[in-house]
């Protein structure tokens, strides 16, 4: 069952590189695909008639912007598969038992809830103490799932 945490540390991994990327990408530009565009047409409706810009070096800038418009995309729609994928995994933690480090031991507690804060899943475990309840536990910090404790 440690293979479950291991793919929920690696869906949350890769979402914040999936993420990472885009605003790299948008950082290093600074500019969104609509912004390029409107240079290409700037440059176009005051380039001069007399040196007009090569037929291929416009096909070439045509090509550079519609490949970052299909990386946004493909990153936008990554986003949402590892999104979904992570609250498949943190919902499938419900009713069972799950190890969380405490201090030098280990917590073992039911899983009665999971609950979304930014888009990150976060667990409500019951302790073996029936009246008493945890919330807003990282589902990173679980360090093993049982069905039984």
């Amino acid at each position: 069952m440690l293979q479950a945490i291991d793919s929920i540390d690696k869906i949350g991994a890769n979402q914040n590189a999936a993420t990472s990327t885009a605003q790299t990408a948008s950082r290093a530009f600074g500019l969104g695909f609509e912004d390029l565009l409107k240079i290409i047409l700037t440059q176009l409706t005051y380039q001069d008639p007399l040196k007009p810009v090569e037929n291929y070096e416009f096909v070439s800038q045509l090509a550079q912007f519609t490949q970052i418009q299909q990386t946004e995309i493909m990153s936008d729609r990554l986003q949402g598969i590892l999104r979904s994928e992570s609250t498949s995994q943190a919902t499938s933690l419900l009713g069972k038992f799950v190890d969380i480090p405490s201090g030098t031991g280990v917590l073992t507690a039911k899983v009665l809830s999971v609950t979304f804060v930014n888009n990150e899943p976060r667990l409500t475990v019951q302790t073996s103490n029936p009246t008493a309840t945890i919330g807003n536990i990282a589902v990173t910090t679980v360090s093993r799932i049982t069905q039984e404790p």
